[in-house]
């Protein structure tokens, strides 16, 4: 046993010094979990920030003054002031995202308890940013309303007050950051693992493994350790260097926890690389089979999208995915801050599944070096 255990530890080193040597893929771990985490975070935002909008204001009251000036940064740019005639030219130029008319005597009807209507000419182009907008400039309009003549509006049975816990300026950084971190863990797992298997072809140092007194389990076992080291550090450091401090982003749950859920998920996916690397003869067959997992398993697992809004067969069919898994534990540890006892089921079955996936690469793997033995 002891004797395995350290054929299995010099094996990974082995590994270890080869990754060492392979410039390109240190540099494609470096950029993945720096500039990729900063530049998607930072660059694809569903927030509303600095949306220009213009106001038509035929009504020249306090009211609409106080209506024009609520309308502040970040999430818009200062109010333009246009005529009712210029609003479809310039909506049409793309000039504004947003204009609001505030029609004749608006501030009138309020006082005399009338409900007057506003309307907001919505560019819905970029549907988040519209649709998000949208709901603001309703909200921002009626408090302004509300704050101004209190005694006109009438008053609700039910006075809904919403406290975001985790993310309390509903900023879509800090969903992204957090998500890119995962899916970028799921992407280097599967390349990393299969480029090992695929790079001792390619060397012929395959034939010299074949020659030394070790099992195929004991090669397998150490690319998967001494890869998933190598992932685990970079994503750890990731979290707290470039998502925490960079980026600002509050995590809340267990830092630890959260490595030995990387640690058991990464057992899965290095498990699976190796077992498409076995139905594959080099590094341009490797990428075009690994390239459509990769896209299901990014797209499908929640990452991106919500699982709950897909259709429930495929749900159902994604629970065979480990990141499916991955991403409702991460989600739960670092957003939430769950613990063990919330978590432990989900950890079994994301094992249970990386055991299958180790089993069957381990067949292949096995089959493979049969055959060139």
């Amino acid at each position: 046993m002891r004797a395995g255990l350290m054929k299995i530890l010099r094996l990974g080193i082995k590994e270890l010094y080869g990754l060492k040597s392979d410039a390109v893929m240190i540099a494609l771990i470096v950029y993945a979990f720096t500039v990729a985490i900063y530049a998607v975070s930072t660059g694809a935002k569903f927030d509303v920030e600095n949306a220009a909008i213009a106001v038509v204001d035929e009504d020249q009251s306090a009211l609409s003054d106080r209506l024009k000036d609520a309308l502040m940064k970040p999430m818009f740019k200062p109010a333009v002031e246009i005529g009712a005639n210029e609003v479809d030219a310039a909506m049409d130029a793309g000039r504004f995202v947003f204009v609001v008319e505030i029609p004749t005597n608006f501030e009138r009807d309020v006082i005399a308890g009338k409900h007057p209507a506003v309307q907001v000419d919505v560019d819905a182009t970029a549907m988040s940013q519209a649709g998000n907008g949208a709901s603001f400039i309703q909200a921002i309009l009626l408090n302004e309303v509300a704050a101004a003549f209190p005694d006109k509006l009438k008053a609700t049975p039910l006075n809904v007050v919403v406290r975001a816990k985790f993310n309390p300026n509903l900023e879509s950084i800090w969903f992204t950051s957090v998500m890119q971190v995962i899916n970028n863990i799921t992407i280097l797992s599967l390349i990393l693992s299969g480029a090992a298997l695929i790079r001792e072809r390619e060397h012929g140092t395959i034939e010299h493994l074949l020659v030394m007194p070790v099992k195929p389990v004991e090669i397998l076992l150490s690319k998967i350790w001494a890869n998933g080291l190598v992932i685990v550090v970079a994503a750890t450091l990731c979290l707290t260097i470039v998502v925490e401090r960079l980026l600002g982003v509050t995590v809340n749950g267990s830092l630890p926890l959260f490595v030995t859920i990387t640690a058991i998920y990464l057992f899965s996916v290095t498990s699976l690389g190796i077992l498409i690397a076995t139905f594959t003869t080099s590094m341009a067959q490797f990428g075009l089979l690994v390239m459509p997992v990769m896209i299901v398993m990014m797209l499908l697992s929640g990452s991106m999208t919500p699982s709950e809004s897909m259709p429930v067969w495929l749900q159902d069919a994604m629970l065979v995915a480990p990141s499916t898994h991955f991403v409702a534990l991460a989600q739960a540890v670092l957003y939430r801050g769950a613990g063990l006892d919330l978590v432990w089921g989900r950890m079994l079955i994301l094992f249970g599944i990386g055991g299958i996936f180790f089993a069957l690469s381990l067949a292949r793997f096995r089959a493979s070096l049969l055959k060139a033995g």
